[in-house]
């Protein structure tokens, strides 16, 4: 990636953090999500030109709150029902409520309402998938062809569901603020899974060039540990704490996932001296901290399996029969034919690649997975480990077309190349 290249990167991740922060000082100031959200949309597109040539400017908060709120006031001012809105407003407010503010002035806008607008979008009004994938949209910046990747539907039925979303929150009347504690524990789980989301997508890229985009992944920490420390007294927070160590844990090995290219590096095959020890120390301490009390949860639940990766040496010292285990407990708790696919590879480790590919041919029904390129490639995998390279070969082949991540399409590629070359036992692994 060339400095030009980088530079851009870098202005998109900053976009990505910056734009849920103006959705929130737009929607607490004008009290209207939806307009708040479009105007936010068009002041990343005209950033997203103008930084390219002028560069960042100083304040780059400020100048998309002052370019968004500038959309937001002509388009309540050219439309009629809007303009009934804002007299509404008016005889409420005082009269420059709608002024949009000076690039540089901070005022309220240096408050990071992204909490609130967390909360926000998952309204009891709303059902948990339209929800999480208004979220995401709205708090996390992924696009509605990324958003509906991580749902496995068709980016048109995203489109319609995010705007039926947001439209259910209009009519709602609901008001931008953090929920009282009815309404908390309503909205957790929902507010919990698209965190789990957002940090899934920066870790673990669903596509594009890149396999890790890491301030989507820090955000997404940075909001758990937020949402933690404002828990209402005497809440159960175990699954807070525990998403917040599969995060640590997971994010932990982040240096050790890609190469001097970005190539992608396996767990197995990853330098583990990279991993960030204060990270998995924080991770370990957390998930000790809350299993033994509160509810159990599939996250305390991957939690620990991530800890048990990371306190192992390599692949060969990791204890396979508690991870076995551990997934047996996860699937119980919120069954996913993806976990049991995590699954099928422990019990590979444990009992020998057969009995993992038997698990395997059970899945293959699994609507979800019929076409799921991760199907194919834990196959490959237990198919390697059995010795069968041709068969290994064909599956990473078949998994690398279904990627649309050119990072993975390209390793399960050479992959599929180094079982298929005789002389495969010089390269290794």
């Amino acid at each position: 990636m060339n400095g030009a290249d980088r530079g851009d990167r870098d202005a998109e991740d900053l976009l990505r953090v910056l734009a849920p922060q103006v959705v929130g000082v737009l929607t607490r100031r004008y009290g209207d999500f939806d307009t708040a959200e479009d105007a936010v949309q068009e002041a990343l597109l005209a950033a997203a030109a103008q930084w390219v040539d002028e560069g960042v400017p100083r304040n780059p908060r400020g100048w998309l709150i002052q370019v968004a709120s500038r959309r937001m006031t002509e388009q309540v001012r050219s439309e009629q029902a809007r303009r009934r809105r804002e007299d509404l407003v008016g005889r409420r407010e005082s009269a420059d409520r709608w002024a949009a503010p000076g690039a540089d002035e901070e005022q309220d806008s240096g408050r990071d309402d992204t909490l609130a607008l967390l909360f926000l979008c998952c309204h009891p009004s709303l059902t948990p998938s339209a929800a999480i994938a208004l979220t995401l949209r709205s708090v996390g910046g992924l696009t509605t062809g990324e958003i509906a990747r991580a749902f496995m539907v068709p980016e048109a039925t995203m489109g319609q569901r995010i705007s039926r979303a947001k439209q259910r929150i209009k009519v709602s009347g609901a008001r931008f603020r953090m929920p009282d504690r009815d309404d908390w524990q309503r909205r957790l789980d929902s507010v919990l899974h698209v965190l789990y989301l957002m940090f899934t997508e920066g870790y673990a890229s669903g596509a594009g060039e890149t396999l890790q985009r890491v301030e989507l992944s820090l955000e997404a920490i940075r909001l758990t540990r937020a949402l933690r420390r404002m828990l209402p007294g005497e809440s159960d927070d175990s699954e807070v704490a525990g998403l917040l160590a599969l995060m640590l844990l997971t994010h932990a090995r982040s240096a050790a996932r890609t190469g001097p290219g970005g190539e992608l590096i396996p767990l197995a095959d990853q330098d583990r001296t990279l991993w960030d020890a204060a990270a998995v120390a924080e991770g370990i301490a957390l998930i000790t901290e809350v299993l033994p009390r509160g509810r159990l949860g599939p996250y305390q639940v991957q939690a620990a399996v991530a800890a048990v990766h990371d306190e192992a040496k390599s692949v060969e010292e990791t204890d396979w029969p508690q991870i076995l285990a551990l997934y047996g407990v996860l699937e119980q708790l919120s069954p996913n034919p993806l976990y049991a696919l995590n699954r099928a590879v422990a019990v590979a480790m444990v009992h020998g690649p057969d009995a993992g590919l038997r698990l395997l041919d059970g899945l293959a029904a699994e609507p979800v997975l019929r076409d799921h390129h991760r199907l194919s490639v834990v196959r490959a995998h237990l198919l390697d480990m059995a010795g069968d390279r041709e068969a290994a070969a064909a599956q990473y082949r078949a998994a690398a077309s279904r990627t649309p991540s050119l990072p993975e399409r390209h390793y399960l590629t050479i992959r599929a190349a180094r079982l298929s070359s005789p002389d495969r036992g010089n390269r290794g692994r």
